[in-house]
């Protein structure tokens, strides 16, 4: 009867897709829409309402074109020691944070912290699950002293 090995070969890497997401793109629009409305609420003076409102709506829609247009991003994180790659390029210092039905994926590139954000249309359960088990299976990174 053969033996069982004495160690697992390990977990295989967790390989993700990022892309904007629909619900933050409406829910930018929406906010677009009711900021005119929202001015008029205010205390600014009356000739100023529909001017900075409609301004005000014109930036509330660019932002959500801006978004809309971000690339698809490729996250692999492998397990082990191995540095995780974000658009195949290492990064450091990945973490999850879970927002609710949100999950934010933080790290460093070139000293710069980043972040994307997974909102339950873009990411599905059975993926969110994996993505969590992949970053709790990391080593605890060590802060120098």
């Amino acid at each position: 009867m053969p033996s069982s090995p004495s160690s697992s070969p390990g977990s295989a890497p967790c390989r993700l897709e990022w892309r904007p997401s629909r619900w933050q793109t409406a829910a930018h629009l929406l906010f677009a829409l009711l900021l005119p409305w929202a001015v008029q609420a205010s205390a600014l003076p009356a000739a100023a309402h529909w001017p900075l409102g409609l301004l005000a709506a014109a930036g509330g829609a660019l932002q959500g074109w801006r978004y809309r247009r971000r690339p698809m991003r490729s996250i692999l994180i492998p397990p082990g020691d191995s540095p995780a790659q974000i658009d195949g390029e290492p990064v450091e210092g990945i973490s999850l944070h879970d927002r609710g039905p949100l999950l934010q994926l933080s790290w460093r590139r070139h000293g710069r912290r980043q972040a994307c954000l997974f909102w339950p249309d873009t990411l599905p359960p059975p993926r969110r699950r994996e993505l969590r088990l992949a970053i709790r299976a990391r080593p605890i990174p060590r802060s120098p002293p």
